[in-house]
């Protein structure tokens, strides 16, 4: 895991040990006065994101919970194991498949997609490439390791600085060339910070963007409040909006209905990845998003 990002991670995973994490009361209230929905919502929508033209489904199945090393819960399912779960989803409508070479999820997602329509799959995948030679490599590497021709979306991952879109442009120079010749059909970022998320928001490079946002502020850039309202700018600027950590990365395991009404409540959101451990989760997670109208 590269330096920062693994800072902050040790960190964070430091501070919730020697506080046991316990949502603050406010928080809970917060969540206890969350408003109804007022219409319903299944996984398995066909939604489009921003203007780039990718029509997938609402939820994504994410390979990398607690990822990082080429490794994750879901890597730890093994390579048959999370291929299962992959086609699963599929076989139930969720077409988006959410994967990153440091998660070490590639070839389990190259497994899946042999044994279904990959015309109907959206592949998400991220590099931590800095430089354009570096990324043309991880390109190719990327679609080897997937065994495709073509990658839906690819994103920089954990960008942290606040000028990244000045200090990167070469990589981002590659991933726009990319597009160009039909190698990926669009590019972002994926957040770990205030400032790049506002950076983010301002360029005009960035198609899709993955940002932290759930309730309680856990394992995000700010407070809810802050990254929603940047949220609010990509949208108006036509940007696709992928959510994660809806979960806190696993401190709403126990209030997941609450936390899953505010990512669809919140009206900002194309889709919203969430990393499933067996398909048991995976169908109550399905389970949970069709129930959350109305309460």
């Amino acid at each position: 895991m590269p330096r920062l990002c693994r800072r902050e991670f040790l960190q964070r995973s430091a501070s919730l040990a020697a506080a046991g994490w316990l949502v603050p009361q406010s928080l809970l209230a917060r969540l206890a006065s969350l408003p109804p929905l007022d219409r319903k919502f299944s996984a398995n929508d066909t939604v489009t994101l921003g203007r780039t033209g990718i029509q997938t489904s609402r939820l994504a199945m994410g390979t990398g919970t607690i990822g990082s090393g080429h490794h994750s819960n879901q890597t730890a399912l093994g390579l048959e194991g999370l291929s299962r779960l992959l086609q699963n989803g599929y076989d139930n409508g969720l077409r988006f498949f959410e994967a990153a070479d440091s998660y070490g999820s590639h070839p389990h997602v190259a497994d899946a997609l042999k044994h279904v329509d990959r015309s109907k799959v959206t592949v998400l995948t991220k590099s931590w490439a800095r430089s354009g030679a570096e990324m043309r490599a991880d390109l190719d590497r990327f679609r080897r390791e997937l065994g495709t021709d073509h990658l839906d979306i690819v994103l920089m991952h954990c960008v942290t600085e606040a000028d990244w879109t000045t200090r990167y442009r070469s990589a981002m120079d590659a991933l726009s060339e990319a597009k160009e010749k039909g190698i990926i059909r669009a590019h972002g970022c994926s957040c770990h910070s205030i400032d790049a998320l506002l950076a983010a928001a301002k360029s005009p490079w960035v198609e899709v963007d993955l940002v932290r946002i759930n309730p309680i502020g856990s394992h995000m850039d700010a407070d809810p409040e802050t990254v929603v309202s940047v949220i609010r700018e990509m949208r108006t600027a036509g940007k696709a909006v992928v959510g994660m950590k809806i979960l806190g990365q696993g401190d709403l395991r126990h209030r997941q209905d609450e936390a899953i009404r505010y990512a669809l409540g919140l009206g900002v959101l194309d889709a919203f990845t969430i990393g499933a451990e067996s398909i048991a989760e995976q169908a109550d997670l399905m389970r949970r998003i069709a129930a959350a109208y109305g309460r």
